[in-house]
């Protein structure tokens, strides 16, 4: 299949098959490029998740995730601190330049966003000097408002910028994911802002479909099949110098339910169908 060259899998979007499933799935489509997931590397082991792949000759854009540094508590702060500086390592290992971070909601019981997001900056003072030690950028990603309370209480790129740009590019920048900015009318001026100092880390394509599923998470829908605009948001950050891959990263029960082969080839196609 042509016109893949940019074109990620993320696993999330085929999570059913194997890793060794999908590696053979992707090199028979001709697809060059997987965003991993730590819980199935794990599962597989670090290493021989980094043999498999590298032996496929696919590229690893980026690892999910990293994160969860709202924690206001010192023990919990210093769990939070270790696994991502493990999660580090597991990128290193990988080959990717690329942690991806989701930050964090409120801890129980608290009603502070402000402080909240000021304990993810602290994480990142510590964590920013570690991943670049070991060859990776952190990308906050902001998520949509719904899951501000309970996943993620960096919501706009703009949070996720003002915290990011205290520390280096190299260290830390944003990731941009459709499927949680489309909504938002700051949000091309914001990738512009992102470009000029080198912090869109990754682009992940999402589409919005309604009606929501029951659940929320799980209801991010196939490239074309809702409302979001890919080629303009493609668009935005090209425009703004990201050249990088594009992850296409979906959270769908019925896509989950399908074949996992069929499901990769449909969204490569999508992909090329819905991007420049």
């Amino acid at each position: 299949m042509t016109g893949l060259e940019r074109f990620s899998i993320n696993q999330m979007t085929v999570k059913q098959l194997s890793l060794p499933e999908l590696v053979a799935a992707c090199t028979d489509l001709g697809v060059g490029n997987v965003g991993l997931w730590r819980e199935p590397v794990q599962a597989y082991g670090v290493a021989e998740t980094a043999k498999l792949v590298r032996d496929a000759g696919l590229t690893v854009t980026t690892l999910c995730r990293g994160g969860f540094l709202t924690a206001a508590d010192p023990d919990g702060r210093a769990a939070a601190l270790a696994d991502n500086r493990r999660a580090v390592d597991e990128a290193a290992t990988l080959g990717t330049e690329v942690l991806v971070l989701v930050s964090g909601g409120l801890p129980p019981g608290s009603k502070d966003l402000h402080g909240a997001r000021e304990r993810i900056a602290d994480a990142l003072a510590e964590l920013g000097p570690y991943a670049e030690d070991h060859g990776v950028r952190l990308a906050i990603e902001p998520l949509h408002p719904m899951y501000a309370s309970d996943r993620c209480v960096v919501s706009t790129l703009t949070q996720a910028l003002d915290i990011a740009e205290r520390f280096p590019a190299h260290q830390v920048g944003v990731t941009v994911d459709t499927y949680h900015i489309w909504w938002d009318d700051r949000a091309p001026a914001e990738i512009a802002r992102a470009g000029a100092s080198g912090r869109i880390h990754t682009f992940q394509l999402a589409d919005w479909t309604t009606p929501l599923p029951e659940g929320v998470l799980n209801g991010r829908g196939q490239i074309g099949d809702g409302a979001i605009d890919m080629r303009a948001w493609q668009g935005h950050v090209e425009a703004a110098g990201y050249t990088g891959a594009i992850e296409v990263e979906l959270f769908n029960d019925a896509l989950w339910a399908r074949d996992g082969r069929e499901v990769l080839a449909e969204t490569a196609a999508r992909f090329a169908e819905h991007t420049a």
